[in-house]
């Protein structure tokens, strides 16, 4: 096999398969966009207008739809709308809501504050249970209340 045939074969790796790995989840499913600029669409292809573009990686999106390489994706503020797959990631984040939110040091709501989070704030959730979930904001990690985020 040739550089040139060891290179497609990469790139096609690396575009099938994400998509090909989301296409075996029960739906709906959470994901985040794992680049730095997404868009929204109003259908399945790339030849349908643009109805979104999102610049912040990590953001939480719902799956609630699979067409081919394509999800039916909802935003934190109930929009819904076509992306390509391999923009998306199953990287669990969440996205604080409401207003300020303490970050514990235990899945308590009596455990002392760790840190803070304000509304918008995101991060990767790496453990949930009983009502809490493990929420890393770059670095700094504490335990939210799951009625405080969006993408648990």
């Amino acid at each position: 096999m040739t550089s040139r045939h060891i290179l497609i074969a990469a790139v096609l790796m690396a575009t099938v398969g994400p998509a090909a790995a989301q296409s075996d989840v029960e739906l709906p499913y959470w994901a985040s966009i794992n680049v730095d600029e997404a868009r929204m669409r109003k259908g399945p292809s790339p030849d349908v207008p643009v109805t979104w573009e999102y610049r912040r990686k990590d953001l939480p999106v719902k799956v609630v739809a699979r067409f081919e390489t394509w999800r039916k994706i909802e935003d934190p503020d109930g929009t819904q709308g076509w992306m390509a797959a391999r923009l998306l990631s199953r990287t669990r984040t969440a996205i604080v809501t409401g207003e300020i939110r303490p970050m514990r040091e235990d899945a308590s709501a009596s455990a002392a504050v760790a840190y803070r989070a304000e509304p918008g704030v995101v991060g990767r959730i790496t453990d949930c249970k009983n009502g809490w979930c493990l929420f890393d904001v770059k670095g700094r990690k504490g335990w939210i209340q799951t009625d405080h985020i969006w993408g648990d």
